[in-house]
């Protein structure tokens, strides 16, 4: 695959802030900062953990319509609001990503595009071959 090819969630963020969810050019992938965004825009509901496996799930769709698949992720940034849910979102990541064990950052923030965000997460992968 040569050039440049394009992933969208849906999120009403990539129009409106003008942005994809993940870009691919030639072998490497390498997906936005991605919130928990439901389909119809709303934030998906419950904890750390419920919305970084809303997060990991939009990451690896992404990744999975531009050719690759989650063992080709090598690398991973956790942005996180609140330090006591680094457990949470560390298990999540390595059920997604484990198999994979890309170099990774778990880092606090002070806030996140919605105020009820936990995690926001972004990814990078290469595709071999």
């Amino acid at each position: 695959m040569s050039g440049r090819t394009r992933a969208n969630s849906g999120s009403p963020f990539e129009e409106t802030f003008g942005f994809a969810r993940a870009v691919r050019n030639a072998n490497r992938i390498i997906v936005a900062g991605t919130g928990p965004v439901e389909p119809d825009g709303s934030t998906t509901p419950g904890g750390a953990a419920e919305q970084a496996e809303r997060c990991c799930a939009i990451i690896v769709a992404a990744i999975d319509e531009l050719g690759g698949t989650a063992k080709d992720v090598v690398r991973t940034r956790m942005l996180l609001t609140d330090p006591a849910d680094q457990d949470a979102v560390g298990t999540v990541h390595a059920r997604f990503f484990g198999m994979a064990r890309p170099a990774s950052t778990m880092a606090g923030v002070a806030w996140l595009c919605r105020p009820e965000w936990r995690v926001e997460i972004e990814a990078e992968a290469l595709i071999s071959g």
